[in-house]
């Protein structure tokens, strides 16, 4: 795959990535703040994310456990405070441009895509939860952009026919191993499955990274990943829920060293390190709390009456799961309603005609 004028194969040096997230807590300056240590830091790239509360999130979300943990009480507040505008969005990327690093960003929403499309972006990536999100999948791959993909709280076979609907874009795609904990604890890191995905994509292979250390990336490295995504704070002790699983810009800047370092052969993995884990991609328990709280449900997009027939304007999908996934809204399309159904109810097969 090619971002920009860098081609990222399984022979190129690594990729990294500073993944910015929320870790701005809403104010622009810091935004610009965090772009700029990640320059310093000598990353490739800057990740933003770009959301709408209103658009993610289900009346029925919850917050995740290290949310909670962070002492956030309630999702849509928390998200709302988060959001990031387009023009600060602007600002950031063209920011990073100046400063030599690309500019990525995971679009949440399929109502946002149309004016992220006007950013000057390099790539899209996708947050992890959003592999079972074929809608979203599709109108990426239509963009024609580089595209990233995480593989968190996802099982093997999820994996295998996610690729299979990305086909069209395997020329420029990066797969992730990822685990969807924050922070991941070390002997729950499951880098080894770095070397699965390699035996079921033929391109890119990474890890998306969310463990304390900063090795972690360089073991990956070991083992053939060549994209490299880490989150970036200014200060681990700030309030947020993303800062305590988050590294700090001279840690990032070792990070990234430590990466380079592996890939030039200097950087001997220890065959009996916790963080391999087994060889295969499979789901970790610990990821369950993230799998349910940030994968979505199908929902109704405004009040639809008993007998009304769906269309594709009637569906919505927010978080959290527990309903139809994304995937699977053919069950619905062309279908009568049994029953009336509210506004951001999930919506289950029972609830059509046969």
């Amino acid at each position: 795959m090619r971002i920009g004028e860098r081609t990222i194969d399984r022979t190129s040096p690594p990729y990294v990535i500073a993944e910015l997230g929320v870790n701005h807590d809403g104010s622009p300056e810091r935004l610009l703040d965090l772009v700029r240590a990640a320059a310093e830091s000598r990353a490739d790239a800057i990740k933003l994310q770009l959301f709408s509360a209103v658009d993610l999130l289900a009346s029925s979300a919850t917050l995740a456990d290290y949310q909670s943990a962070a002492g956030e009480q309630d999702p849509h507040a928390m998200l709302s405070r988060l959001e990031m505008p387009l023009e600060d969005a602007r600002r950031a990327i063209e920011l990073a441009h100046d400063l030599g690093l690309h500019a990525i960003a995971t679009v949440f929403d399929l109502p946002l895509l149309p004016h992220a499309e006007r950013l000057p972006l390099d790539a899209y990536k996708t947050a992890s939860p959003d592999l079972v999100h074929k809608p979203l999948l599709d109108a990426l791959v239509a963009s024609n952009k580089p595209l990233i993909v995480s593989t968190g709280a996802a099982d093997r076979d999820e994996v295998v026919r996610a690729l299979e609907w990305l086909a069209t874009a395997h020329e420029r795609l990066a797969v992730l191993q990822c685990v969807s904990c924050y922070p991941t604890p070390a002997e729950h890191a499951a880098v080894g499955a770095v070397e699965d995905l390699a035996s079921m994509f033929p391109g890119p292979i990474g890890y998306s990274d969310h463990t304390s250390q900063v090795d972690t990336g360089a073991l990956a490295v070991s083992l053939g990943a060549r994209v490299l995504e880490k989150h970036l704070t200014l200060d681990r002790s700030l309030p947020g829920p993303d800062h305590a699983a988050s590294i700090e810009p001279d840690e990032m800047a070792e990070y990234v060293r430590l990466c380079r370092v592996a890939f030039d052969g200097d950087w001997i993995a220890d065959q009996d390190d916790v963080r391999l884990g087994p060889p295969t991609k499979y789901l970790l328990p610990i990821e369950s709390d993230v799998r349910h709280v940030a994968r979505r449900s199908i929902v109704a997009s405004r009040d639809l009456d008993a007998g009304h027939v769906l269309s594709v304007d009637d569906l919505a999908f927010k978080r959290p799961a527990g309903g139809l996934e994304p995937w699977q809204s053919g069950l619905l399309l062309g279908r009568r309603l049994e029953i009336a159904i509210p506004r951001d109810r999930v919506l289950m097969p029972d609830d059509v005609l046969d």
